[in-house]
């Protein structure tokens, strides 16, 4: 699973490909913390059993964010965020939500899966399969299965192991608890092109000021 470090990675990157002239270190630091927050479920989870990965990781949150955010920016006669912080603040502001669903949710969607309708519908999803092209099978994909899975995966059922919660329930004194950093060549390959992106952002942005 994609640890803390690699979501933040990603976030950085969507940091560092949309704010614009609005890049600087309180900014990305905004965008970074937004795309760690689905992550905070992991303790939510030592006591509502089944809740990591369901109660921050449900597309429910960014589409609440979403809405508020458009009803602030479009529809209210002055905006609370523009008046604030100005156009700077609801740029941050949409693109902090686009990190919290790209650096926080989608990764974990794509490895072993959340649960994207929590609580208007309790079943988690995984996005993971292949897309190919073969001379004898043609056109091959199995991310999208069109039977349904004999038992589905819900908060009653499933639960997600991290360093802080180890197994279900109770656990021994014993337990080793892992706390990953990064768990394959392609995350890490993540984690170094977030640094290298952001690093080279900050330098520019500093450079200009």
């Amino acid at each position: 699973m994609p640890s803390t470090l690699v979501h933040v990675a990603v976030g950085g990157i969507v940091g560092a490909a949309l704010l614009a002239a609005e890049f600087d270190r309180r900014s990305v630091a905004v965008v970074l913390v937004a795309a760690a927050v689905p992550d905070l479920d992991t303790f939510t989870g030592i006591y509502l059993l089944g809740t990591h990965r369901a109660l921050l990781h449900t597309f429910v949150l960014p589409a609440a964010v979403g809405g508020v955010l458009l009803y602030d920016a479009r529809a209210r006669p002055r905006s609370i965020v523009r008046d604030r912080w100005g156009a700077r603040g609801v740029r941050v502001a949409g693109v902090a939500l686009l990190s919290l669903l790209f650096g926080g949710i989608l990764p974990d969607l794509m490895t072993n899966g959340v649960n994207v309708l929590y609580p208007l519908h309790d079943q988690f999803y995984t996005v993971d399969g292949e897309l190919l092209l073969s001379n004898q099978r043609g056109l091959v994909q199995t991310f999208v299965e069109l039977s349904p899975p004999e038992q589905p995966r819900t908060t009653g059922n499933t639960h997600y192991w991290t360093g802080v919660d180890v197994a279900r329930g109770e656990e021994p004194e014993s337990v080793e608890r892992v706390f990953p950093v990064v768990r394959s060549g392609l995350q890490l390959l993540v984690v170094l092109l977030g640094a290298l992106t952001v690093g080279g952002r900050l330098l520019e942005s500093e450079r200009r000021d």
